[in-house]
């Protein structure tokens, strides 16, 4: 299917993330239909012109791509799956793409049944955050049919700067497990670092702007640990949700047959600060565990 004019969008989950990304395509001059689980999220795009649906497939119905961006697996799963799923509503020739990070193995059914519709189904989770949502620079990492990504590019090029095509069903999640490893074991790094300098007696501040622009430098010290240090721990993204992520990344690694202590030892460590009741913090919120151990 090609288009002639824009293409009428389905925008599935629009929290803290979703908002803005949909926001970019009814800025574009999409026409934009929503759902979310709780309406006042979508208060903004509506608002802005977009029309709500009460399902997510009674969005996907009259659409010609859908965009899901929800928080866990069983949210994808349930979503699109099933005799009153996403993909049983959409038309033939729907594309889909599951901005979600999700499970690979759960990309490649989706990516399966949605074929069996003479559909396409995409795998194309994101990085970078909610600034990186509010400034339409997310890293984007797709899996699935190569013509299938080439009719997304218009889409993602609105939400997303660093945008790759990593192979067949699954890559894009595949991907992101790997950007989440990176991400978690990291969070470890700059915590650790500024809870010594505080016990050593030194202005945690002071040592970030030493140590944030040189090799130790990284996006999560640049833009999350003064978010900790003023005590700011407003989700960006969820402890909850790099759990989740966390716990995908480990399943796969082991039917890889890949160890990974250090990922391992980072949730352990978000488990615990769950546990003091901060999973709906942001990721930042490591640094409470490790300064009030």
């Amino acid at each position: 299917m090609s288009f002639s004019t824009l293409p009428t969008v389905a925008f599935i989950g629009t929290g803290v993330m979703g908002r803005s990304m949909a926001g970019h395509l009814l800025t574009a001059g999409y026409r934009l239909r929503v759902h979310n689980r709780t309406r006042v999220k979508a208060s903004d795009l509506l608002d802005a012109g977009a029309t709500w649906f009460e399902s997510a497939s009674e969005a996907a119905a009259e659409a010609d791509v859908v965009i899901t961006m929800l928080g866990f697996p069983q949210d994808v799963e349930s979503s699109y799956l099933g005799a009153q799923g996403i993909l049983a509503r959409a038309r033939p020739g729907t594309l889909h793409l599951d901005m979600t990070t999700s499970s690979p193995a759960l990309a490649k059914r989706i990516a399966s049944a949605a074929q069996q519709r003479e559909q396409i189904a995409l795998d194309a989770p994101v990085s970078g955050g909610d600034i990186g949502a509010k400034e339409a620079r997310l890293v984007i990492m797709v899996g699935g049919e190569k013509a299938g990504f080439d009719r997304a590019q218009p889409l993602l090029q609105l939400m997303g700067k660093n945008i790759a095509h990593l192979g067949p069903a699954g890559s894009g999640q595949f991907c992101k497990m790997a950007n989440q490893i990176a991400v978690a074991v990291g969070m470890l790094a700059w915590c650790e670092a500024l809870a010594f300098a505080r016990k050593a007696g030194l202005d945690p501040l002071a040592v970030h702007g030493s140590i944030s622009g040189g090799a130790a430098g990284s996006w999560s010290l640049t833009q999350l640990a003064p978010r900790a240090l003023a005590g700011n721990f407003a989700p960006g993204f969820y402890v909850k949700h790099i759990i989740k992520d966390m716990r995908i990344a480990l399943e796969s690694a082991a039917e890889l047959q890949l160890e990974l202590p250090g990922l391992a030892q980072a949730k352990q460590l978000y488990e615990q600060v769950a546990q003091r009741g901060w999973e709906d913090c942001g990721t930042q919120a490591l640094y409470r565990l490790y300064t009030s151990l």
